[in-house]
């Protein structure tokens, strides 16, 4: 009798246990929703999103409603819309009680904007994915412009280096080499603000101080870039302080080893 009676108790506590759960889900279900703590990751100083914009366009496809229950969020339709942006790297949405629920954004970092001949201009983020301008927000980035293949509709970096007839048409893959190389050194980004592709195929970069142009060629591996601009920091730090910003019209890292330079006539 003894053990009958201890599996009716358990079966009654168990069965109380369901009952109060499943009281609490509908109760948190028909709970009102309350507006999303949201944290937003980025690395630097520029943020193409804000939390507001970011509720505002989770309104706009009608994914939130300040005035609905939290039985109406899709917590996975939310974070998927999300993982959709293109100011977006990862999201993670995920619910708490009493109608509590977080966005935790992580945003891209963009290190060049290219401005094609007569076309649209984009960005170029750390990835090497192309990303269009926002109509709010513009970031402070290396600025490419001149005679440029590349489109937004055209392929990204990953894509043109993986294939070398690619590598022929489009010059995105340079843009990345020069532009992440800049992005990661204080010097050459306190240094260098614009870069132009000339007619001769080179690119020309503008420094923010004087008044010459630094013609850097080519941009074809890592190695050549790091080489260009190892050159180019040492000229600067240890010639530049001498000679004056404004002895030279044009400072040259075409060819191997060498910094040629042409004073003012």
């Amino acid at each position: 009798m003894n053990k009958w009676l201890k599996i009716l108790l358990w079966v009654v506590l168990f069965s109380g246990v369901v009952a109060i759960l499943i009281w609490e889900q509908s109760e948190e279900s028909s709970a009102d929703i309350k507006m999303p703590l949201i944290q937003i990751t980025v690395t630097g100083q520029d943020t193409f999103l804000t939390q507001d914009e970011v509720i505002n366009r989770l309104q706009t496809q009608q994914i939130f409603d300040p005035q609905g229950s939290v039985a109406d969020l899709d917590i996975a339709l939310a974070e998927a819309v999300l993982d959709t942006m293109p100011e977006i790297k990862h999201a993670d949405v995920y619910k708490h009680l009493n109608g509590l629920w977080h966005i935790d954004l992580e945003l891209i970092k963009p290190i060049a904007r290219v401005f094609p001949e007569g076309q649209a201009s984009f960005y170029l983020d750390t990835d090497g994915n192309k990303m269009r301008r926002s109509s709010i927000h513009t970031a402070r980035t290396l600025i490419f412009s001149g005679n440029i293949p590349d489109r937004i509709t055209t392929e990204n970096v990953n894509s043109i280096i993986n294939n070398d007839s690619l590598k022929s048409i489009r010059l995105l893959d340079d843009i990345y080499r020069i532009s992440n190389y800049v992005c990661k050194d204080p010097l050459l980004q306190s240094l260098i603000g614009q870069v132009y592709f000339d007619e001769n195929k080179d690119f020309i970069l503008i420094p923010v101080l004087g008044s010459q142009k630094i013609v850097f060629g080519t941009a074809e591996t890592i190695e050549e870039v790091s080489d260009k601009f190892n050159r180019l920091k040492v000229f600067y730090k240890e010639a530049m302080p001498f000679e004056g910003w404004n002895k030279y019209s044009e400072i040259s890292l075409k060819y191997e080893g060498q910094v040629v330079c042409r004073k003012f006539s």
